[in-house]
């Protein structure tokens, strides 16, 4: 794929082995430079290569692989060798700084597609679409566990038997065949709560415009893209209060930060009683997105890095 100027080769680490194929790959096909996402899955893979490199954290391997003590040696060593290192939020930066580190932030673009079917959506997920006032939260994240998609569906599906119109659907890839299956299992004894089909970005985007809110229930998380996507489309984010969530939600401000499940639904419903409030936040969240997230300054600021590397 081309970007730039730049022709780029996208690998996915969990499908490479050692950095011998990386090596290889590098040799074959005459790669220049190189950029990995996450500093220890990805960076490793890159440790000693001959060509210069640049790192972008993940999250986790700030928030959870920092922890292990070889991983935290292994990643001081690739850090050492890459050129920059790129943070997306603040806190991620400043864990990474008071660890090692030099680094940016990360930004986010929007592309709904204008011929999404939002009641064919509906009726593929098995919700009704005769019911007045129909809410519909929409959790998105890859099925495994420190996503925790499950962390809401007790407290929600006990809210849906009282209130029939609010729906939560939890969309988002496989990545742990084993946690899918238990999340498949857990959600078919919930009413209200829907595993839905994954879908384009486009289609996504277009589905988060007519929810009421994104909902992100992580227990541990870099950036949420889904967040920012949400902030941007101008409807609102309730998110667990992390670290990384916190890094870029001002609870009661440009979002709703909840601290366990039964919080989450007083602040779901304080949203849904109180419009001018829902108003703000979203106001507040797109003034917020473009300040700090800009697709087009991230753009400029990449080509910059990747200058770095020649």
């Amino acid at each position: 794929m081309g970007y730039n100027g730049h022709t780029c080769i996208l690998k996915d680490a969990f499908d490479c082995e050692s950095a011998t194929e990386i090596a290889n790959l590098i040799s074959t096909e005459k790669v220049d430079a190189a950029l990995a996402i996450h500093l220890y899955k990805a960076g490793r893979l890159l440790q000693g290569c001959k060509i210069p490199f640049g790192i972008i954290f993940g999250g986790t391997d700030i928030n959870e692989d920092v922890r292990c003590e070889e991983k935290h040696r292994v990643m001081g060593t690739i850090l050492g060798e890459a050129r920059f290192a790129v943070a997306f939020t603040v806190k991620i930066k400043e864990l990474a700084a008071a660890e090692w580190v030099r680094l940016c932030d990360d930004g986010i673009k929007t592309t709904p597609s204008e011929t999404f079917d939002w009641y064919r959506f509906l009726q593929n997920a098995g919700i009704p679409t005769d019911v007045d006032n129909l809410h519909i939260f929409l959790l998105i994240c890859g099925l495994r566990r420190i996503k925790d998609p499950l962390y809401l569906v007790d407290v929600f599906s006990d809210w849906h038997r009282k209130e029939p119109s609010v729906h939560l659907g939890i969309i988002g890839p496989a990545v742990d065949p084993l946690f899918t299956c238990e999340v498949k299992e857990k959600v078919k004894r919930a009413p209200g709560v829907h595993l839905l089909q994954e879908m384009s970005q486009d289609d996504l985007h277009a589905a988060m415009k007519r929810c009421f809110a994104v909902v992100n229930s992580s227990i541990s998380e870099g950036m949420s893209a889904a967040i920012l996507e949400a902030m941007d489309l101008g409807i609102p984010a309730l998110a667990r209060n992390i670290p990384g969530n916190a890094a870029i939600i001002k609870h009661k401000d440009t979002g709703l930060l909840f601290s366990d499940p039964e919080e989450f639904v007083v602040l779901s419903k304080s949203l849904m009683n109180d419009p001018i409030m829902k108003t703000e936040i979203v106001r507040k969240a797109k003034v917020y997105v473009k300040k700090h997230h800009s697709w087009e300054c991230e753009g400029k600021t990449y080509q910059n890095l990747v200058l770095r590397l020649q």
